[in-house]
């Protein structure tokens, strides 16, 4: 079995073989540490807003080898933290200005692989959340209530009924539908790869295989030597634990995905998503999938262990249980498939914040953002729009959004970090189903993210 669809194949355009021996720059005025889409759409907006200016983009591994080359393929604007939260960081008024600015990022995503020539499959087809059970139908009631409240509903977010709902996913045991307008599908690796190429083009030096040693406000030390700058910008989301001293301010939690072999017409007529609609339900442990430009099923979903001590492996990007429950998940919602192959199985780290809330600006000099639980696709792109106004010392409305400044408070220590998560991963499985205790389980996952 192949591991990650969306890299099946796909070379780094734009690099070459004489890549990892060129000789570094002793200066530049920005160096920016992580080659996926926070540390790519950084460069990209700092270069057209000022060409003359130096970048060196540093990548440990190959461009787009985290997250941002084996995510789900959701662009949307969704917020890994509550509208409350936000209000409660700011106002009521800065966080309804921060969700408009999320659906401006959606379409500013499509606007950008357009203008460079990305061919990523940008579809905007809308997010679709099926309600396959009554507590699922009280959480889509209570979602629209919310929206409601922050003069967000209507055609931003919409209760179809269960016949409207089927034109679009036609699942099993279906109630209705949330559907969200403000969502594109995507081919992830493309996306960033194809930033890779274009900015290559550009004169921006991105040196690949080039590991970030230790790094301060002025200086980063790397395998390759050192390199002075200006501005020194950090985006590497989950690997930020490969720090000691950075061990606490994120988690690195996995998620998992498979997709199907190419289906064929008359499957997906039985399934429906003709407009490459991404899809999930309104369970609380989080699927996610979406019907893939070459007529594939990519479906993801959390449920893979956390590591002990904030670990990162190789050997953590499969999990056997949780692509067999996945394939489970799959089959129920769509009997059409109990005889469709999984082709690919693969998976990832992302960043948590205690809070499960975003952040960006500076950190003992280094400029920094993320922490997108799994929302980077289009987050990254509104991050790393600020993070350009930051290094141009622009006061902008992108620099005032709540979350920058924002300060996480440090994850617990170790072993309660693992007792912790682990046990919160068991509790959102059992509150999925209707065995007893399930609402109490529930109520305290809610707890722990509201």
């Amino acid at each position: 079995m192949e591991t990650c669809l969306w890299q099946d194949g796909v070379a780094t355009p734009g690099r070459t073989a004489d890549d990892d021996t060129i000789r570094l720059p002793n200066d530049v005025d920005v160096v920016i540490v992580g080659a996926g889409y926070t540390g790519l759409w950084t460069a990209h907006y700092l270069n057209i807003a000022s060409p003359s200016t130096s970048i060196l983009v540093v990548e440990a591994n190959h461009v787009g080898f985290g997250a941002s080359g084996r995510n789900g393929g959701w662009c949307s604007s969704i917020l890994p933290m509550s509208l409350d939260r936000v209000a409660a960081m700011s106002s009521r008024e800065e966080a309804v200005r921060l969700q408009h600015l999320m659906y401006e990022t959606v379409d500013e995503v499509g606007r950008q692989a357009t203008s460079l020539g990305i061919d990523c499959g940008y579809k905007k087809g809308g997010y679709i959340g099926a309600i396959r059970d009554q507590r699922q139908m009280q959480v889509a009631h209570d979602s629209v209530r919310e929206a409601s409240s922050w003069g967000l509903a209507g055609d931003r977010v919409q209760l179809l009924d269960a016949d409207t709902a089927r034109q679009r996913l036609n699942t099993t045991r279906l109630l209705g539908a949330l559907f969200h307008p403000d969502c594109a599908a995507i081919q992830p690796y493309h996306l960033v790869t194809g930033l890779a190429r274009s900015l290559r083009q550009r004169g921006v030096l991105i040196a690949e295989h080039t590991a970030a040693l230790d790094l301060d406000s002025r200086l980063v030390n790397t395998s390759r030597g050192p390199v002075r700058a200006r501005h020194v910008i950090q985006a590497t989301e989950a690997y930020s634990t490969r720090w000691k001293s950075q061990r606490r301010r994120v988690v690195p939690l996995y998620s998992m995905m498979i997709a199907t072999e190419p289906l064929d017409d008359s499957t997906w007529s039985a399934i429906g998503l003709s407009e490459r609609e991404t899809f999930a339900d309104l369970r609380r442990l989080v699927i996610y999938g979406q019907r893939t430009a070459d007529g594939r099923i990519a479906f993801g979903g959390r449920g893979a262990p956390y590591h002990y001590g904030s670990r990162i492996s190789p050997s953590f990007d499969q999990h056997i249980p949780t692509k067999e429950a996945l394939e489970h998940t799959l089959r129920d919602m769509f009997p059409v498939l109990r005889d469709v192959a999984t082709t690919h199985h693969w998976g990832g780290p992302l960043a948590a914040a205690r809070d499960w809330t975003m952040s960006v600006g500076p950190d003992a000099g280094v400029l920094k953002g993320g922490a997108y639980v799994g929302d980077g696709v289009a987050t990254s792109n509104l991050v790393g729009r600020i993070l350009a106004d930051l290094v141009a010392g622009h006061d902008t409305e992108l620099t005032r959004v709540p979350f920058v400044g924002h300060r996480s408070r440090r994850w617990e220590p170790e072993p309660l970090r693992w007792i912790g998560i682990n046990s919160l991963a068991t509790l959102a499985t059992w509150s999925d189903t209707s065995r007893p205790g399930a609402k109490l389980a529930g109520r305290i996952v809610d707890s722990f993210l509201s």
